[in-house]
């Protein structure tokens, strides 16, 4: 047995790399689609995620099942908890649903391709970096993509400002009218308490050529997360002004809304 497979055999459940096995990705012979998507990178991907998502955040997902089973979509979510832990999760939920699971696709900052080592690792872990172009050859290729309307806006709010939903843009409602694409709403509760941050310091940032730097203890809190998926949305790509394309993403800002909501109605407690 080589080094590769022993690892595999320690680190990867068997159930888990069976799961990935049968979700068909369209990679090329050495393993890798276009834009860096490995297998067996997802494969130890998910083992931690396991982890993290059963054990360390004890996630309670509602309505996954409305992710359709195929086809373009787009996963949209509120933004929040200073990293990308609320795009891990929700992830993770669709790739290890027992119905038809899904790998999707995650957007993700430009900054996070300019550090060492991470923009590879996301790459082979299915993130694309967050651009019209790469989200609509994806939508072309019939993948799920995770969408953060919010941007940096929601990622990198404050703690006195959690769960207040942060200006969406009009971009991802006209990449889902010209593909045709399934609007899935999500409402993400719980990922606020992750990394609570009272400030950004402006200056630092600016210097460092990143959006924020959070004045925040640096520690991952445990809380609870809510995931609750909303019924699918569907828009026709009809030739309308944009005010009108503007009611459509408010529609679905209002739909996350509800659903954030859900969840901390649902919440009994934050750890």
């Amino acid at each position: 047995m080589g080094l590769a497979s022993f690892l595999k055999s320690r680190l990867v459940p068997a159930e888990l790399e069976a799961q990935v096995d049968r979700i068909r990705k369209p990679i090329g012979s050495l393993g890798y689609d276009p834009w860096g998507y490995n297998n067996d990178a997802i494969k130890y991907g998910l083992s931690v995620t396991r982890q993290v998502y059963e054990r360390y955040f004890r996630v309670q997902a509602d309505g996954v099942d409305n992710v359709p089973a195929e086809g373009p979509v787009l996963i949209i979510a509120n933004h929040s908890g200073q990293l990308p832990l609320d795009g891990l999760l929700v992830g993770y939920a669709l790739a290890s649903r027992q119905e038809k699971p899904r790998i999707p696709r995650a957007m993700i900052e430009r900054f996070f391709p300019t550090v060492p080592w991470l923009g590879n690792l996301l790459n082979e872990m299915g993130a694309v970096l967050g651009d019209p172009v790469n989200c609509a050859k994806m939508l072309e290729n019939d993948e799920a993509v995770i969408v953060f309307p919010e941007g940096v806006r929601g990622s990198g709010k404050l703690y006195r400002d959690r769960y207040q939903l942060k200006r969406f843009g009009n971009g991802f409602m006209h990449l889902a009218m010209k593909y045709n694409a399934t609007i899935v709403p999500v409402g993400v509760v719980g990922c606020e308490e992750t990394i609570p941050a009272i400030a950004n310091i402006k200056p630092l940032a600016n210097a460092l050529g990143v959006p924020y730097v959070p004045v925040a203890l640096p520690f991952i809190f445990p809380a609870k997360v809510h995931l609750n998926f909303g019924p699918p949305m569907h828009f026709d790509n009809t030739e309308i002004p944009e005010d009108i394309v503007s009611e459509r993403v408010e529609a679905v800002k209002a739909e996350i809304s509800r659903l954030i909501d859900k969840g901390l109605s649902e919440r009994k407690r934050l750890f």
